[in-house]
């Protein structure tokens, strides 16, 4: 496309979250999408990942957030086996669980608040003594105090779904424009009517901002009062390393890291959440304190080589929580942003949620509408009246 034409949908950012938008669009019927992509497909936070799905492992209370971030845990088996069978990628699932130890006393306490609370409310959590961890994990620092085992908490290739993502869309009829920008949205009289991109207009009724960090600096013109949420980048940096044999069979977490193996013998650790910032490098500093939190959970990681180390950027919104939903001064505006450390746990359910906004728009005591009203963006009062 080098000149302007029209679609029934643009969403802005081909990430994992922009992807499952499009694909849950598409499969509910939606046949004039086009997702617009500054750079390549899923290059920012989507590739930067761990992949961990694990909610349960830093939960400290069944809120909505919680619920919404099991609820998409939960449907990860179908979605992989789905995407499967629609582009025969494996996006290698591992549903081995996830080991939460405890290194001091203060993490022993901490763990058995986590503990109690998630069994009192009937939550799949198992709490395990030192020798028990080590009889399952023997490269664990055998001075830890507990664990906690967490078996729904899974994790899953992330570079191997946005692929699968992408490949599901292109075959759904999604048509694709990367390598662009995407200037500003335009409204007319609290109405969406279209994208101005770096390759022409685009006229459209419904727009999603998809974008991550950069989802609060697209331009939205036209007569209204509306300011979108500002998202904060967060940068994480992660390392990549090489354990053949296996050094761990499931993704272990401490108060301070983690290590997540990887089916090709890859073992990933991080990470960092350092604010503020749109420099995706990573620095001495960063790499010392993973490794360093890294070999607090298994010294035997000392010697392993490094293969890789990289960074991204994760979109935080003011309050932490994801911004998903219709824009109340703007028709046809909506957002799937600001999912922070919870992209790839998140997609699955983002794109069921707003595929169903769009396509079947419900009052607003739907079941739908309750489910995002936490996470609206009409919750931060941005409107200037």
């Amino acid at each position: 496309m080098s000149h302007n034409h029209s679609t029934d949908i643009v969403i802005i950012g081909g990430g994992v979250i922009g992807l499952s938008v499009a694909r849950a669009l598409a499969l509910r019927g939606a046949r004039d999408i086009c997702l617009v992509e500054k750079e390549d497909l899923a290059t920012e936070a989507s590739s930067a990942a761990a992949g961990m799905l694990a909610p349960q492992v830093e939960a400290n209370t069944n809120d909505a957030f919680f619920k919404l971030a099991c609820r998409s845990r939960d449907t990860y088996v179908d979605f992989a086996a789905r995407l499967l069978e629609e582009t025969d990628v494996n996006v290698e699932l591992d549903t081995t669980g996830t080991l939460y130890i405890a290194l001091t006393e203060a993490d022993a306490a901490d763990c058995e608040n986590r503990f109690s609370w998630q069994a009192s409310a009937g939550l799949d959590v198992e709490k395990l003594t030192a020798n028990e961890v080590l009889r399952r994990e023997p490269s664990i620092n055998p001075l830890l105090k507990m664990a906690l085992f967490f078996p729904r908490d899974i994790q899953v290739e992330n570079r191997r779904l946005v692929f699968a993502l992408a490949n599901s869309v292109n075959r759904l009829g999604v048509q694709i424009l990367s390598h662009t920008s995407s200037h500003e949205i335009r409204a007319h009289k609290n109405k969406t009517v279209g994208v101005e991109t770096a390759r022409g207009f685009i006229s459209c009724n419904t727009v999603v901002i998809a974008a991550g960090c950069w989802s609060g600096s697209i331009r939205i013109s036209g007569e209204h009062n509306w300011i979108s949420p500002i998202m904060e980048p967060v940068r994480g940096q992660m390392v990549c390393l090489t354990a053949k044999p296996k050094l761990t069979r499931h993704v272990v977490y401490s108060h301070r890291g983690y290590i997540v193996p990887r089916q090709d013998g890859r073992l990933l650790a991080g990470s960092t959440s350092e604010p503020n910032t749109f420099v995706k490098q990573t620095t001495a500093a960063g790499v010392a304190s993973i490794l360093g939190n890294a070999r607090e959970i298994s010294p035997r990681i000392a010697p392993l080589p490094i293969v890789d180390m990289w960074a991204g950027l994760r979109p935080k919104a003011r309050d932490g929580l994801p911004v998903l939903g219709p824009c109340d001064e703007i028709a046809g505006l909506h957002y799937a942003t600001g999912h922070y450390r919870n992209g790839i746990l998140l997609a699955p359910v983002t794109g069921e949620l707003i595929a169903e906004a769009i396509l079947e728009p419900a009052p607003p005591l739907s079941k739908t509408s309750g489910v995002l009203a936490p996470f609206s963006p009409n919750r931060f009062s941005q409107t200037v009246r």
